[in-house]
């Protein structure tokens, strides 16, 4: 009966972090966009809530990665992936309200590694699936992103650099619908699958579905579709203005090619398999877009918080989620402990989040270009 509450628990909890991911990394897509006025805040946002469910119907490429390539499911319990699933919420609220956008789905995987490490040591863990899949193309993506905005806005400015600003603004704010569209539906591709990972991971931990690697039940990938983009549409607005115009102020032809290269980046991931960050992404295509048409706009000081804090995520998150785990275990196996740590969380939450969330202003383009 204990296993079984536990997957429950387990399960609510992926879900409540699949839904933080969603406004945590709804800037990523939508806040070019917004400041430079190419879709109205809203719009941007609900247009990006259902491009983000429908994104995680196209491939569960990555969800077999995270269920079977970070670490072995023989050897970790669903008391360990609720304790990952905390560590990953913990630190996405602690960025959130300092609004920088990091990496979601490096803290669930920090979360995890740190949970299971805690739970069996170094055995659980796979480290080359954990280094090819993981630390390498995180540090890669970001370069990769950085070159390709680079490389579109230098072409871009040498094809219009002669014309009237009207009429080249107004077509790619028309081009930046189109980038953003596709941006949301790479990042609902690629992020919601590390819930659907971390569900199944739980599922053959509890004894539900058996195999090396198991394929996400329908009600999973549903379920996590429709939490993503719940996220997406409630709005992460502090991350939105940092990305909209902190990084620097953006003109249509930039947010079109940062959008368009973390777009392909992400894209290019999922059809391999690789649980990238959306957020290392577009931020390295925002800075290389930004770079390209001259250094000193953008404020590499800002860049350089964002690149510490991508830094401390994996073992900042796998911290905490060896804390929790360790905390759970003084309550013993069963389930009383998930059950204590998620009420004190909720409490939590509430008494510091509310307060900012009923506090915060509304972001209109106005807004996001102060």
């Amino acid at each position: 009966m204990d296993s079984d509450i536990i997957l429950v628990i387990v399960v609510a909890t992926a879900l409540a972090f699949d839904f933080t991911n969603g406004f945590h990394d709804t800037a990523n897509a939508v806040a070019t966009s917004i400041s430079t006025r190419a879709l109205a805040p809203k719009t941007a946002v609900s247009l990006s809530a259902l491009l983000n469910f429908v994104g995680a119907f196209i491939s569960v490429k990555v969800a077999a990665t995270v269920a079977s390539g970070i670490v072995d499911a023989d050897l970790i319990n669903t008391t360990v992936i609720f304790a990952g699933l905390i560590g990953a919420i913990v630190w996405n609220l602690v960025t959130w309200a300092f609004g920088l956008p990091s990496s979601s789905s490096h803290a669930l995987i920090g979360g995890v590694v740190g949970a299971s490490f805690a739970s069996s040591g170094t055995d659980a863990i796979l480290g080359q699936g954990l280094l090819e899949t993981v630390i390498i193309p995180a540090l890669v993506a970001p370069v990769v992103a950085f070159v390709a905005a680079g490389a579109c806005i230098l072409i871009t400015y040498r094809m219009v650099g002669r014309l009237r600003p009207g009429p080249v603004n107004r077509g790619y704010r028309l081009g930046q619908i189109a980038s953003a569209s596709l941006l949301s539906l790479s990042h609902g591709t690629n992020d919601a699958q590390k819930t659907m990972g971390i569900i199944t991971l739980a599922l053959v931990a509890h004894g539900t579905l058996e195999g090396p690697s198991p394929h996400p039940p329908t009600w999973v990938i549903v379920s996590a579709a429709t939490a993503i983009a719940l996220g997406t549409y409630s709005g992460g607005w502090r991350i939105i203005r940092t990305m909209g115009s902190r990084i620097y102020k953006m003109d249509p032809a930039q947010g079109f090619a940062a959008q368009g290269g973390g777009a392909a980046v992400l894209l290019t991931a999922s059809h391999l398999g690789f649980p990238l960050s959306t957020t290392h992404s577009i931020t390295g295509a925002v800075l290389g877009a930004g770079a390209a048409k001259r250094l000193s706009a953008v404020r590499w000081g800002l860049a350089g918080n964002i690149a510490v804090a991508w830094a401390l995520t994996i073992p900042a998150a796998a911290f905490v989620g060896a804390l929790t785990y360790g905390v759970s275990q003084i309550f013993g196996e069963g389930a009383l402990g998930p059950v204590l740590i998620v009420v004190s969380l909720l409490m939590l939450m509430v008494a510091i989040f509310g307060r900012r969330l009923r506090g915060a202003p509304a972001i209109t383009p106005a807004a996001a270009d102060a």
